[in-house]
């Protein structure tokens, strides 16, 4: 195992200098193709027999899954990783890795691509070792926007009836172990009105006003919201056409961040309970995630326990956001713990090297243990 460290931090910078912002995000981006293609011909040449799925309405958008050599009776353990990115907008340049001192600049070096190279680094040193464990590597498109491409990985593991033992998702969490995640929901609400001149308002139906009621609501229920463990506000309005007429309609997008003891679509609840009849409003949930929370017992617990151990770290990271362990914990017990930094989604973004090297070192000692078990 000795080098696991150095070669994960290497590996990084070779995945940085590679373009996978999301085209979903960006239209006309790079999207994950080559990237995908390169850890593929990479884990390849370390014995991986590797697969490449992708969902059915986007053959665009690759996914990786990379199974490591060894027979069935050995424990699967699933290694997740996104290798997509957010845009680049204002960065000078974001493909080109820079070091100063125990960070590496670069899009995409904390918002995953660090958690990535530790994965595949521990998973190969694994497989060199001859250890008693099957590391499945599922190196995923779309993260950052639908998450079509773990959707499309746990489909075709679901497919070849491969029953993991656990999963880790090695997003960033200054290598701490994730206890609990929130989850979201996005309602979109519509106001009707009636247009009329501004002078006779009283012609009229004033889509705008009924809006702002509920905007002035949702503020008013947030403060309770936010003492249970989530987030309520409004982040997208629009409405009206011109000056001298009064608006015949009128939308506003409300977010609810949900405890994560809450589904997602609780949003729609909240919304709803705010409308008056009288503004013949309709809400729709365009879409939702359901909160998460990390298992007291069992495999994920098991797993989470012997990897803390060995980052000399614990179940102290509430993620205030939404990661996909939700999905991954339908196919097997999840867990979320991965090297941090700082500048995430931002034009400084950078990662700490020596999480890198920890994270990839520990990992692959867990994943030995977890085979001798």
């Amino acid at each position: 195992m000795e080098g696991v460290g150095e070669s994960a931090v290497e590996l990084l910078e070779e995945l940085v200098r590679i373009d996978s912002v999301n085209p979903g995000l960006v239209p006309g981006a790079a999207g994950e193709s080559q990237i995908v293609a390169y850890l593929q011909q990479r884990l390849i040449s370390a014995g991986f027999s590797t697969e490449v799925v992708t969902p059915p309405h986007a053959h665009d958008r690759p996914s990786l899954l990379a199974y490591a050599p060894g027979p069935d009776d050995w424990p699967a353990v699933v290694l997740n990783g996104h290798v997509d990115t957010v845009g680049v907008e204002g960065m000078a340049a974001p493909f080109d890795p820079r070091i100063e001192g125990n960070k590496l600049f670069g899009r995409g070096a904390a918002d995953m691509k660090g958690g990535v190279a530790g994965i595949v680094a521990a998973a190969e040193a694994v497989v060199a070792s001859g250890a008693r464990v099957r590391p499945v590597l599922a190196l995923v498109a779309d993260e950052e926007d639908a998450s079509i491409g773990s959707a499309a990985a746990i489909d075709a593991l679901h497919t070849h009836g491969l029953l993991p033992e656990v999963c880790l998702i090695a997003e960033p969490t200054d290598i701490e172990i994730c206890r609990s995640l929130r989850g979201f929901g996005v309602v979109r609400v519509t106001f009707p009105g009636k247009a009329a001149h501004s002078s006779q308002p009283e012609n009229g139906v004033n889509a705008v006003t009924h809006m702002g009621r509920l905007l002035h609501a949702v503020d008013e229920q947030a403060p309770r919201i936010r003492a249970l463990g989530g987030d309520f506000m409004a982040t997208s309005v629009s409405g009206g056409l011109s000056t001298f007429v009064i608006p015949d309609s009128a939308q506003c997008v409300v977010e609810m961040r949900t405890a994560p003891n809450q589904p997602g679509s609780q949003a729609l609840v909240e919304v709803n309970n705010l409308l008056d009849d009288s503004w013949k409003a309709t809400a729709e949930l365009e879409l939702s995630r359901d909160g998460w929370q990390l298992e007291a017992s069992g495999k994920a617990a098991d797993f989470a326990r012997d990897l803390g151990a060995q980052l000399e770290t614990g179940p102290t990271f509430a993620a205030p956001y939404w990661m996909e362990a939700p999905m991954w914990q339908e196919l097997c017990p999840t867990l979320i713990c991965g090297p941090s930094g700082g500048g995430l989604h931002a034009i400084d973004e950078w990662v700490d090297l020596a999480q890198v090297r920890s994270f990839a070192a520990g990992l692959a000692r867990t994943l030995s243990s977890w085979g001798d078990a």
